[in-house]
């Protein structure tokens, strides 16, 4: 099969799980209810020629029942059997370790050592050998170098679930203290430092194909709850996203966005993925999210029945765990090369279009319904070693921090003008200007040798009575944390001068608020200054570079390229933001900036 879809489907027996267990009650009921529902998922799963990989949990190693249910469907159906971190909290759990916490991410790290030599230990005694993989919502870097080392025939493992922050926090009532946000979407080796970060390189490996907890829209979910979109059909319920065709409820949503990452094939050197990952809570008999138990059970037959009949039509390879890490490995040996995703919006109708990107050095968005702007830049340059849990800085976030959030920092619509985060262009003649991030467009994408390039549709403004036609094209080298940005000046300009003014609005964090920026520093060339809320500006004419340096992220970021003037400015007290900028006056032609991220102690 030529650019197979790989399909991960994966179940686990929860016997205690949370979201039931808070509905109904405690008992023997919830545990025979989520029994029946792990048997309907693998049925369902089973019934359209599908393998799934059950993720064992610690309740279920006590269960003979689990234990021979998952032996049988291994021997009939080929399902692999691997070792969830999630599902801790049973009453055997919570009377053993004395708690009621159960992220196995949030232990310090005397605790996560010994959950995990219990569980491997557990399931082990109950099978009698070792997981090939495992899961959690999240495992930190640390976690998973300590499985790997103990545990080395784990190859594969469910590692984060995607953009799960602050917009997570706010729709769960400010009440889900654990932040996750900034990971990669799709499978990645993740680095021994940072588990966020993909790979550098061997070295850095950290032995495993990670995957994401659940295949999200990635224009939605960035923009909204990205619990209602997913392609987890519960989560299309949540949303709302769905409608009556006479006596039925149809959900072309859920297709749709398993569609779109069959679509991500195109740019990808004909690789695209897709996981469902689901507990047995979601489908409890009392319903949930105003839907019923009829409608939730059919939404997840429907869904096993469409991946049923792309594998049927030869459109789709359903892989375990364990097959797909051994797939992923033999397909993805260059560890610098760019993941794509140019994603179109599949649920409001609009002609909005995102481009994400993501590789050992960076992970970044840009909005082409804002002319190309630049929203989201996490530096994984960096390789920040950022622990997790308990006796450390970071108990409950484990984001990988950013230097441009539009959601968290805003981004050019802000009530005041220049405090949100943002990397874009503003174009000025005649006295007049107007940014890029004002002007709707389309991209193409083109896959070079060792980079990506995309290419925006010329855009049209009108400055001073003189329309000024403009295209911008940005290449990003594989593994390299540069962007190199083109504005193509397509006009006559009648023999106006028209200026070009490359900026990037930064700060950083992983929440809406900014700690203490007096540690940073930033300059043009060899002059710089230390930040201290002032709104002071050194500028340059010709220079070779505009830069910040930011100890807190251990990152550097500079613009150069093609300037009469460059210029760097602290922010004030009440926008606590950087800038730096390049401005080039042109007749024709155009201007080529680049944007670099370097790593610094």
């Amino acid at each position: 099969m030529n650019n197979p879809f790989i399909v991960n489907i994966i179940h686990r027996p929860e016997l205690s799980p949370e979201y039931a267990e808070k509905a109904l009650g405690k008992g023997k009921d919830v545990r025979d209810e989520s029994l029946d529902i792990f048997r309907f998922q693998q049925d369902c799963a089973h019934k359209y020629g599908l393998k799934t990989t059950i993720q064992i949990t610690y309740a279920s190693l006590f269960s003979d029942v689990i234990i021979d249910l998952a032996r049988e469907e291994h021997e009939k159906y080929g399902d692999e059997i691997g070792l969830s971190l999630l599902g801790l909290p049973c009453p055997e759990f919570k009377e053993k370790y004395q708690t009621e916490d159960f992220c196995i991410w949030m232990f310090d790290e005397a605790r996560k050592r010994e959950i995990v030599d219990d569980v491997f230990g557990k399931f082990h005694e109950r099978f009698g050998f070792y997981p090939e993989s495992t899961s959690s919502y999240f495992l930190d870097a640390y976690t998973i170098n300590y499985i790997k080392e103990k545990y080395p025939s784990v190859k594969c493992a469910v590692a984060t679930c995607w953009e799960e922050g602050p917009k997570a926090y706010h729709t769960c009532n400010n009440s889900w203290y654990t932040f996750m946000d900034g990971g990669p979407w799709n499978p990645w080796i993740p680095s021994k430092i940072n588990s966020h970060c993909p790979a550098s390189d061997a070295e850095d490996d950290a032995g495993i194909v990670a995957i994401p907890h659940l295949s999200r829209d990635l224009m939605a979910c960035f923009d909204g709850n990205g619990s209602n979109f997913g392609t987890h059909p519960q989560n299309v319920l949540r949303g709302m996203i769905y409608y009556r065709d006479g006596e039925e409820m149809e959900y072309p949503y859920l297709y749709n966005l398993i569609d779109q990452y069959r679509h991500l094939e195109k740019y990808n050197d004909g690789f695209s993925y897709n996981m469902m990952f689901v507990g047995p809570g979601w489908l409890n008999r009392r319903g949930r999210w105003e839907a019923p138990y009829e409608l939730l059970a059919k939404s997840y037959d429907d869904g096993m029945k469409y991946y049923g009949k792309l594998k049927a039509e030869g459109k789709l390879v359903d892989m375990t765990m364990s097959e797909f890490a051994d797939y992923y490995r033999k397909t993805h040996p260059d560890y610098r090369r760019g993941e794509c995703a140019l994603w179109k919006d599949i649920l409001y109708g609009s002609q909005k279009q995102y481009f994400w990107y993501v590789d050992p050095a960076m992970r970044t968005c840009f909005d082409f319904n804002q002319g190309g702007a630049m929203i989201d830049l996490r530096p994984y340059v960096a390789r920040i070693p950022q622990r997790t849990g308990i006796g450390t800085e970071n108990v409950y976030d484990a984001s990988y921090p950013y230097l441009i959030q539009i959601n968290y920092r805003a981004g050019f619509f802000t009530h005041y003008a220049g405090a949100g985060t943002i990397r874009s262009c503003r174009v000025s003649c005649r006295g007049e200007s107007a940014d890029l991030c004002l002007c709707r467009t389309m991209a193409r994408f083109e896959r070079l040798e060792g980079a990506v390039r995309l290419t925006a549709d010329p855009v049209t403004l009108t400055l001073g009575g003189l329309d000024v036609t403009v295209q911008s094209v940005f290449t990003i080298p594989d593994g390299e944390g540069v962007i190199h940005t083109e504005r193509r000046l397509l006009s006559d300009t009648q023999g106006e001068e028209v200026t070009f003014c490359e900026y990037l609005t930064g700060a950083f964090g992983t929440t809406e608020y900014q700690a203490d920026m007096t540690d940073v520093s930033l300059g043009v060339d060899g002059e710089g200054m230390s930040f201290s809320y002032h709104g002071r500006r050194i500028t340059h004419s010709d220079a070779g570079e505009a830069y910040v340096s930011i100890p807190d992220v251990m990152t550097r970021v500079s613009m150069g390229g093609d300037n009469d003037e460059a210029e760097a400015e602290e922010g004030i007290a009440f926008s606590p933001v950087y800038h730096i900028e390049l401005r080039k006056s042109v007749k024709e032609g155009g201007v080529r900036t680049w944007l670099k991220l370097q790593k610094e102690s």
